[in-house]
């Protein structure tokens, strides 16, 4: 535990004792468990590709979480209207890059979703997209509804449609479906009529129909999720066989033998590789500390009186919860697959940096502020 003095004013001092610790001892938590699963699953899928070195992911997820780690301390140490800038910063940003993978963008599967950056590598801006817009829709909706501005949430859902034109035509439908999730749902804690509600979630069933008309691989997806032998279901099998080798306490570290057929067991996967060789307790454990973070957070809201700090924390958190769910969902066969990272747990740079992102704004969000003055707005 870090000794800090009670009476230190520091910035530093400042921030240890008003950030949520349980919240960010959690979250370092699964930083923790992402180089365990790292350790444990990548170096077979190196092998089986033919990579230089069976440890290349493995030291390129040691970056990655480090570094995320380092981005979510220095952003929580941020006050509410510094966020509120990040927030605007990286919506710009992240939007232009979007926009560009469109032109520029490296094509995979027939997806345009990655930007290839000269010493950087690939990038997925989309990943940047989802906490940033959080923020700034958070905060037109909050002036729409405090201050009766209409114009600043006309322009919430201007964005919106404009971000859901550009992940249309990337295409990446799984990401429209999270940021349609949260901003309807910042929508709905906002205090949307109750006959408004009905007409979205009207919306979102016609949407979803309207995915499954005109995407094959939407449509491939849904049909072998309902029928199996409509189609390839192998990494879905393999992944279900997983956790029943692993049983209640698993087969031990480094002795699972799934990884190694398993073509995205360190990333969208990685779960699976989780249930074989630590067992269902370890799943368990995992499971508890994305619940554990949600439900603290919107605890810890229930006593805040800044609309936008409420409307920006339920969207992040509903972000950081729904990614977890579809990926371990999806691992389990409980939903149709969708190639979705667990957060801080599967392989993966853009992803990580994003979730560590709108992790430390949320920690920055929910600091206790003693003051107005101490918040500068």
């Amino acid at each position: 535990m870090m000794a800090v003095s009670r009476a230190d004013t520091s910035t530093l001092g400042r921030w240890w004792w008003t950030i949520d610790r349980w919240t960010l001892a959690a979250l370092l938590a699964l930083v923790g468990f992402g180089y365990v699963m790292m350790l444990a699953a990548s170096p077979a899928v190196a092998e089986r590709i033919g990579a230089s070195s069976r440890n290349m992911f493995f030291a390129r997820q040691i970056v990655y979480l480090a570094a995320a780690s380092a981005v979510m301390v220095a952003v929580s140490m941020l006050n509410v209207r510094q966020v509120r800038l990040l927030g605007w910063v990286g919506l710009v940003g992240s939007l232009a890059m979007v926009a560009a993978t469109l032109v520029i963008g490296a094509e995979i599967k027939g997806a345009r979703r990655w930007l290839n950056l000269p010493g950087l590598g690939s990038i997925q801006p989309s990943e940047f997209l989802k906490p940033c817009f959080a923020i700034v829709a958070a905060w037109l909706i909050a002036e729409g509804k405090l201050n009766r501005r209409w114009l600043a949430t006309l322009f919430a859902v201007v964005l919106f449609v404009g971000i859901a034109a550009l992940l249309k035509g990337q295409p990446d439908i799984g990401m429209l479906m999270v940021i349609s999730a949260v901003f309807f749902a910042q929508f709905f804690v906002a205090g949307l009529n109750l006959f408004f509600v009905g007409i979205v979630g009207a919306m979102g069933v016609g949407a979803a129909v309207l995915a499954y008309m005109i995407f094959p691989h939407v449509q491939s997806r849904v049909q072998r999720f309902l029928d199996p032998a409509a189609g390839d279901n192998y990494q879905v099998s393999v992944a279900l066989e997983a956790f029943g080798n692993g049983g209640l306490l698993g087969r031990g570290p480094g002795e699972g033998r799934i990884k190694n057929v398993l073509p995205d067991a360190h990333a969208d996967f990685v779960y699976a590789v989780a249930g074989e060789e630590f067992g269902l307790v370890i799943c368990l454990l995992i499971l508890a500390l994305f619940a554990f973070i949600v439900v603290r957070g919107l605890i810890r809201l229930l006593g805040e009186t800044d609309l936008f700090v409420v409307l920006a924390s339920a969207g992040l958190l509903t972000q950081f919860g729904l990614q977890a769910f579809v990926n371990m969902a999806s691992s389990l066969h409980l939903i149709p697959t969708k190639g979705m990272t667990l957060p801080f747990v599967s392989y993966g740079g853009s992803s990580v940096l994003a979730i560590a992102l709108g992790m430390g704004m949320l920690l920055a969000l929910t600091r206790r502020r003693l003051s107005r003055l101490e918040e500068e707005r």
